[in-house]
């Protein structure tokens, strides 16, 4: 992306728009229309509609037909009121004290019955405001606007500002726009909060031309200010503005504020600068448990998981306090490490620290356990927790759904749907991959249906994939192609390859080249497309044909590489490669497979003469005694005790010669085996495997 040169800081900290810069430029700017106008209101809600009570359904109140009344009977009522309401409103502000906010509003419903009559104060619709922002209540927003335009109530600069936080917290920007653009008269509070509103809403541009605007007015900025537009720098992936706002904090002397140091740490890392973010971090005068946080995110996101782990063993020795997002982010580091040892590690802190009941991190931990084959230690952790969000719900649906088990995953999501949770497509991806590996073709169109008749979530090109997997498994090749034809938008790569993975299954030869061909204008570099179409060509007999894609590897430069399978034992990540010989425990790996061979092969096992990865290269098969998964499982059954589950993984797909034989050992040995390979998780018991042959 193009860096916008036309913000630049002078030797005075002033920022400067130039012409010359722009000509370049001009597209980053273009289309916003922020008019700073002078036009004073005397109300600035009379331009926004808000529900008024009659439109809320509520009956006015009748009107008495009294000939005679008794003018001290009615002074008296009128006092009575004016102390009721006074009483509310005191309530109000005491139940928002206390961060009561939906009693608070609650009771704002009678001061809408009696929005005329009673004199609501100052302190009241601060309270009310701090109870909306509280709620993200839109309808609260409204509510509490129209009994201000009611009484015409008299907004100070103050209530002002208040009023544009609320209904930017809330997410109403377009009102915010026109509440803020229609202020006659702005602080740096209203530029402040209206810039802070539009970098939570990410919209990053919008917040960078408004602070220009603000700059050449008051040509001043605190510390959060800085922090924030270095954080819409990151957002718009644009290192050199956010060096802009680094010199410009510097020179305005607000460079270590915790706020602003953070924010650079956090920039330079989304733009891939981990050097300027580890010198911001080593620069902090004090490293705080966000400063820490930060930048152990920041390794983690670039896959610097071994440099972010180390980074966490630093911080735990700094006695520095950690909380929720610490463990949260060791959780994904372990997810990328395949580190199961470390992830309990990380779980029994959370507990230990008091989180154990803290959304995002258990969140993260059900995610973690899901991925890497132990499904019932997340159903576990799902289960204690408190409070669940749809991600964590998702987490575990799609846990489900890996492992072979859609049955379990349609259940639970039956379940999130009693409990009044609306799925959104990350739900329905869910959902349907685990029909699709489960082969749960009736329940996969049921919910396929459902996504825009019931829920009106548009199918987008990841659920049509799931669907044609569906019917690949099934054998409908026809099928699948037709609803890969027929989709609303053009197919994308991920429809092709479930397709072209079922034309291997089935070895359809002219359906998986058509889809092979589509691949490979989409994605010419990628080597797995030219290697399913080889192994077809390969089963298929067509060798001609085989070497004629051998020949266009060659011609481009793509090297086939060997699969490597690896297995953590005592916290020690085991890497082995097919054939390998590097072991120091070689001789012993070697003769446990043979062992397990011999075994398998009196329940049946016959070696097949050719077998092919389905993503790997040819010499895998002068090698297939020793391929890297059958090594890995031999060195967890000497490392481990009997009946001891093994945990696998595995670079490319699993091949078939290696599948069949692992559901014999299973069997044979008794243990639990789980493998992730390429494609998805393979569970292997008591003699079958969890993909039902599909993978």
């Amino acid at each position: 992306m193009e860096v916008p040169s036309q913000i630049r800081i002078n030797s005075s900290c002033r920022l400067s728009i130039s012409d010359s810069s722009l000509s370049g430029h001009r597209y980053l700017f273009s289309g916003y229309n922020f008019s700073v106008s002078r036009r004073k209101w005397k109300n600035p809600f009379v331009q926004i509609r808000c529900s008024s009570a009659m439109e809320q359904g509520l009956k006015p109140r009748p009107k008495l037909n009294q000939v005679k009344f008794d003018v001290k009977e009615t002074v008296l009522e009128e006092t009575q009121i004016k102390k009721s309401s006074v009483g509310i409103c005191n309530q109000i502000e005491t139940f928002v004290l206390y961060k009561r906010y939906r009693e608070a509003l609650e009771l704002f419903e009678i001061l809408e019955l009696d929005g005329g009559c009673c004199d609501v104060g100052s302190s009241t619709y601060d309270a009310l405001v701090s109870a909306c922002i509280g709620l993200r209540s839109i309808r609260g927003v409204k509510r509490v606007c129209n009994l201000m335009n009611k009484n015409g109530f008299e907004l100070d600069l103050y209530m002002r500002n208040r009023v544009l936080l609320m209904h930017l917290r809330c997410g109403m920007m377009i009102d915010a726009h026109k509440l803020f653009d229609e202020m006659p008269e702005k602080n740096s509070v209203s530029w402040n909060t209206m810039i802070s509103g539009l970098v939570d809403s990410g919209e990053f541009m919008k917040a960078c031309k408004l602070f220009l605007m603000m700059w050449e007015e008051f040509s001043e900025g605190g510390s959060r200010l800085f922090a924030m537009m270095i954080r819409a720098s990151a957002g718009l992936g644009l290192i050199f503005a956010g060096r802009q706002f680094h010199s410009c904090a510097l020179k305005m002397g607000v460079d270590q504020d915790i706020f602003v140091s953070c924010a650079l740490i956090d920039m330079y890392s989304k733009c891939g600068n981990l050097e300027d973010a580890q010198f911001v971090f080593d620069e902090l005068p004090k490293k705080t448990t966000v400063g820490w946080n930060t930048i152990i995110a920041g390794y983690a996101l670039h896959g610097y998981t071994e440099e972010a782990l180390s980074l966490y063993y630093e911080m735990s020795e700094s006695n520095v306090t950690m909380d929720h997002f610490t463990f949260s982010i060791l959780v994904r580091i372990c997810t990328r490490l395949a580190s199961l040892e470390h992830a309990k590690q990380a779980h029994a802190g959370l507990v230990r620290h008091g989180f154990g009941s803290d959304i995002v991190a258990n969140t993260a931990l059900v995610d973690f356990y899901s991925k890497w084959g132990r499904i019932e230690d997340a159903r576990h952790v799902f289960d204690k927790m408190p409070c669940k969000n749809l991600i964590s719900w998702n987490a575990l649906i799609a846990g489900y759904g890996n492992h072979g088990r859609g049955e379990e995953a349609i259940e639970l999501f039956e379940k999130m749907l009693e409990e009044g949770l609306m799925p959104n497509h990350v739900t329905f991806l869910a959902v349907l991959s685990a029909c699709s590996y489960s082969g749960l073709s009736e329940r996969g169109w049921e919910f396929f249906d459902s996504m825009s008749k019931d829920h009106k979530i548009k199918p987008r090109a990841m659920h049509y994939a799931c669907m044609i997997e569906l019917l690949g498994r099934e054998g409908l090749l026809d099928e699948a192609y037709a609803l890969l034809s027929k989709a609303p938008f053009k197919p994308t790569a991920n429809m092709w390859a479930a397709l072209l993975t079922a034309c291997r299954i089935h070895e359809d030869l002219e359906l998986g080249k058509l889809a092979a061909e589509k691949l490979y204008g989409m994605e010419p570099e990628k080597l797995s497309n030219y290697i399913v179409l080889l192994n077809i060509y390969n089963s298929s007999g067509k060798l001609r044909e085989a070497a004629g894609v051998v020949q266009t590897l060659k011609r481009k430069g793509l090297r086939m590489l060997p699969a490597c399978s690896w297995i953590e034992v005592k916290k020690q990540s085991h890497v082995f490669y097919s054939g390998d010989k590097t072991h120091s425990e070689i001789e012993k790996i070697y003769q446990k497979v043979k062992e397990l061979m011999a075994e398998i092969s009196k329940h049946g096992y016959i070696g097949k003469e050719k077998t092919l990865l389905p993503d790997v290269d040819e010499h895998e098969e002068r090698i297939l005694l020793y391929h890297s998964e059958k090594l890995a499982i031999a060195y967890g059954m000497l490392s481990t005790l009997d009946g001891t589950s093994l945990q696998i993984v595995q670079s490319h797909r699993v091949c078939s010669d290696c599948h069949s034989a692992i559901k014999l050992m299973a069997l044979i040995t008794g243990r639990e085996i789980v493998l992730r390979d390429g494609s998805r998780f393979h569970h292997f018991k008591d003699g079958n495997c969890s993909c039902g042959d599909y993978w």
